[in-house]
């Protein structure tokens, strides 16, 4: 790295995470909170091939900018959202932009143009939060990371892009940090769920008094623990399920599931209709979470292999499937090339993508 220098650019597209992209001397610079159009004075951090930017002044500004709407997004500078300074119309435009950037650029692919289907709502849409909890010796500090500082937490009064119902849970939560683990540092998840509301504590060694948490905090319906180093365990479930009832009766409530529920309706319903136009026989449907697409598609009398690594998940499909389908408790890159060949395969995987091992059984079945 070298010392930083100014500049004055003029911001040309998004990039993937939500940093402006503009160019300087030939070199891509990645300026967060600036919208294509943006005129800025910046300072200059260079990294190897590319640069970061951070604005000093705005010279012009985009027609695409606006005010963001939510208070933390400006004051506390909230990282949980990118794009909030921009119209949603170009958000959308970006979105197109970085979809097919990643498939042209990355995945070797033509793609001339993508469409963005837009959220059928903007705004409270997400029915999971994630927040950082923080120790500061006379307290809990609950909320998210600086964009430009991820160290910092600010606390988190209020998020326009999620579930009241969240949010409403959380004060709770906060209300009742007393009867947390004494950690330095702690990670939480609300989530809405078919029965009611989950909680997800990660970090700490020992929690006592998790059961206290839960009776304070009454809307939750299971409390998670994942201690420091050690395995997810149920700490309290009030799910109603009948006394003496199977595992796999109950709703599994810890594996992943799309936060914008209107949306992934839509993108569910998509799915079905593209695996379906290729009128499969087998299909196999890797990182199956919950279900939905391997039991939904199942339905339509296609012959499902499901594979998912949570056992209480992968129990829950099992239960749900006709006879004729399955549900494999195990990692996509063990037992995929075993359960190949398929008519179609559908993999959604976790953030951190595909083992190399899925991809190359893919390409060696094509």
């Amino acid at each position: 790295m070298v010392a930083a220098t100014h500049a004055r650019l003029r911001v040309d597209s998004i990039a993937a995470g939500g940093d402006g992209v503009a160019r300087h001397d030939g070199m891509a610079v990645f300026v967060p909170r600036t919208a294509p159009g943006d005129l800025v004075d910046v300072t200059l951090e260079f990294h190897g091939r590319f640069a970061r930017g951070s604005v000093v002044s705005m010279v012009e500004s985009s027609s695409s900018r606006i005010a963001p709407s939510c208070h933390h997004y400006t004051r506390d500078r909230c990282g949980g959202c990118q794009l909030q300074h921009m119209t949603y119309e170009s958000q959308l435009r970006a979105k197109s932009t970085i979809v097919r950037d990643a498939i042209q650029r990355i995945g070797k692919r033509e793609a001339p143009s993508v469409t963005v289907v837009p959220s059928p709502a903007p705004w409270r849409y997400r029915t999971k939060l994630t927040l950082a909890l923080r120790w500061s010796g006379e307290g809990w500090i609950a909320g998210l990371h600086r964009f430009d500082d991820p160290n910092a937490v600010f606390q988190l009064e209020q998020c326009p892009i999620t579930d009241e119902r969240v949010v409403h849970i959380w004060r709770g939560i906060v209300a009742a940090s007393s009867s947390l683990p004494r950690s330095r540092r702690l990670r939480g998840a609300v989530r809405l769920t078919r029965d009611g509301a989950s909680f997800l504590l990660e970090g700490g060694t020992q929690w006592p008094r998790a059961r206290e948490l839960a009776d304070r905090v009454p809307e939750l319906t299971t409390v998670w623990w994942e201690p420091q180093g050690g395995r997810r365990r149920l700490m309290m479930d009030r799910r109603d399920t009948p006394e003496g009832a199977p595992a796999e009766t109950k709703t599994p409530d810890v594996s992943f599931a799309q936060v914008n529920t209107a949306a992934a309706e839509l993108l569910h319903a998509h799915v079905i209709a593209v695996a379906m136009a290729h009128a499969p026989v087998t299909l196999i449907d890797a990182y199956a979470g919950a279900g939905a697409t391997a039991i939904a598609l199942a339905e339509h009398g296609v012959r499902v292999t499901a594979i998912e690594l949570d056992p209480a998940a992968a129990r829950w499909v099992a239960a749900h499937l006709p006879s004729g389908s399955t549900s494999l408790v195990a990692r996509v890159e063990d037992a995929l090339d075993e359960a190949l060949p398929a008519d179609v395969v559908i993999v959604n995987p976790p953030r951190a993508g595909v083992d190399e091992r899925v991809a190359s059984s893919l390409q060696a079945a094509t």
